[in-house]
């Protein structure tokens, strides 16, 4: 029900809709927790020797982040895309803050994913899951609204490293 005088936004028709997990959670070994505590513990001993104090405080924030995030489920977010622009959960960007979009499907390698980059250098690319789209219809239907990267023909490098490493 709308109030009086409040103006719903308007993002135009909604063409797909579908729930992503807000981050990749990573199944992690208990070989990896050894190898990532050794690897802290050295590079503390490291700062401490050095008396790099600043390092010695990332490096303590860091291990916190990991261990405090590791124990939550990520939640799903809702990502819609409209005649508009795109939502992601209550954020909807409009096609012109978009400079293009990439599909990169490559079943081999588990990748499954939608790029968007940003108009500007201040937002970091957006990459959402595909899930069960069909990434043939999806790309057909951007292409209405936004230019596609063909030069984007691979996961980038530092979401590859992400999954390789488990962060």
């Amino acid at each position: 029900m709308q109030e009086e005088g409040v103006k719903m936004p308007n993002y135009g028709k909604e063409i797909y809709k579908w729930q992503v997990p807000e981050f990749d959670k990573h199944f992690r070994p208990q070989s990896w927790y050894i190898l990532a505590s050794g690897i802290a513990v050295v590079l503390l001993l490291l700062s401490l020797k050095t008396a790099n104090f600043l390092f010695a405080v990332i490096i303590i924030i860091a291990t916190l982040i990991i261990i405090l995030h590791d124990g939550k489920e990520p939640d799903l977010v809702d990502f819609s895309m409209y005649s508009e622009g795109i939502m992601i959960g209550k954020r909807f960007y409009d096609y012109d803050e978009l400079k293009n979009f990439s599909v990169i499907f490559k079943p081999s390698q588990n990748v499954k994913n939608l790029y968007f980059e940003f108009n500007g250098f201040i937002k970091p690319r957006l990459s959402i899951p595909l899930m069960d789209m069909n990434p043939l219809q999806i790309r057909e239907t951007l292409l209405k609204y936004i230019k596609e990267d063909l030069e984007r023909t691979d996961q980038p490098v530092s979401e590859g490293l992400a999954n390789l490493l488990k962060l």
